[in-house]
């Protein structure tokens, strides 16, 4: 994963060309880290130093077409699954790699300082930033794989996308769920130790890079605090919270495929691109809330009926409140079958589960109004 993802013939793995590609990436982070300065580490400001440098050439190499020449009528759900297992798998390598140093290096030096911090011994600053690093990047590129493969547009010069890449990639604002994935898959008598890890202040409303940075350099700090089970945890945590991001990242991008796969879908059918437009909102805001999943399926079908049928509806993006005379009069305004209508409004109302006592009733007025003799 130096500059592109493995090809198929090497994603089953083999322990020595894995170890040699993780020693390989090693060396070159650890030059990476040698341009850092002490104020790099320390402010956080290494973390979107690395973003250039992992992701500005790989996106370039790394699109939905590079995936398909390697793995031509491989299904994505497959695909995805083995890269995320190989890139537990790097994980576990380079946390024993690192632990390891870890322990030649500094362990004899915190018995003589009296248990100072690891990241106060110059012997360990490189070893540990090598490690965050690594990781780090990753699991950027991981999202990134999982996100092309299944065909969501992500587009890293758009600073939103760059931080919706950020907070999949690291589970931002999914602590807890994250914090009981580990436990529940590691030894007990880890536990303890991996709860201690992922305690602490979550990332919830920041978007500076440098607090991002901070985030993931302190949570690396316990791999390292504890000799005496340094290598095991670093393994362990390497493996596991490499394997519960990918999988992070494969619900949230398989789910947001889902979704524009629904809304091209509507596109495409709809003889009413305009009314489409109305009627979904309508639906959506029926029971006076609006679901991650709504939002974003009508963000991609304002964005698809405005390409494929070059419909712009300025008073609907306008609209604060949505009368619900307005939508029945548009619909008695349009003459011939309305069953189009009828179809999207029902796979409106189930884009994020159970329909609502609310959209019952829409879409049941909606029916009648529409399927008129």
């Amino acid at each position: 994963m130096t500059e592109a993802p493995m090809d198929a013939a090497d994603i089953d793995g083999d322990d020595d060309a894995d170890r040699k590609v993780v020693e390989q990436e090693r060396a070159e982070l650890k030059q990476f880290i040698k341009g850092l300065s002490t104020d790099d580490i320390k402010s956080g400001n290494w973390f979107a130093k690395l973003l250039a440098h992992a992701m500005s050439s790989y996106t370039e190499k790394v699109d939905w077409q590079y995936f398909q020449e390697r793995y031509e009528g491989v299904p994505a759900d497959a695909i995805v699954d083995q890269r995320i297992k190989m890139a537990s798998r790097y994980a576990a390598l380079e946390g024993g790699l690192s632990a390891g140093a870890y322990t030649a290096t500094v362990v004899a030096t915190l018995g003589s300082a009296g248990g100072a911090s690891p990241a106060t011994v110059p012997a360990a600053v490189t070893t540990m930033m090598v490690d965050v690093a690594f990781i780090t990047r990753l699991q950027l590129r991981l999202a990134y794989d999982v996100a092309v493969l299944y065909r969501v547009p992500l587009d890293l010069s758009d600073p939103e996308d760059m931080w919706k890449l950020i907070r999949v990639a690291f589970t931002i604002k999914s602590g807890e769920t994250v914090q009981k994935g580990v436990t529940k898959a590691v030894p007990a008598i880890m536990r303890p130790l991996i709860k201690k890890f992922y305690s602490g202040e979550v990332l919830a409303a920041a978007k500076t890079l440098p607090v991002v940075g901070r985030h993931l350099l302190q949570k690396n700090v316990i791999k390292i605090g504890i000799p005496l089970v340094g290598v095991p945890l670093a393994v362990v945590l390497n493996r596991y919270t490499t394997l519960l991001a990918g999988r992070h990242a494969q619900a949230v991008f398989r789910n947001e495929a889902r979704v524009i796969e629904l809304a091209e879908g509507m596109s495409r059918r709809s003889r009413h691109p305009r009314l489409l437009l109305w009627v979904a909102w309508f639906v959506i805001r029926a029971d006076k809330k609006i679901t991650d999943d709504e939002a974003l399926l009508m963000r991609h079908l304002v964005r698809l009926v405005r390409e494929r049928h070059q419909v712009v509806d300025k008073e609907l993006a306008d609209l604060v409140d949505i009368d619900p005379v307005e939508v029945w009069d548009r619909i008695d305004a349009e003459p011939g079958d309305l069953s189009d209508v009828v179809d999207a409004a029902d796979r409106v109302a189930t884009v994020d589960g159970d329909v609502t006592s609310r959209e019952k009733a829409v879409l049941s007025e909606l029916r009648d109004r529409c399927l008129r003799v």
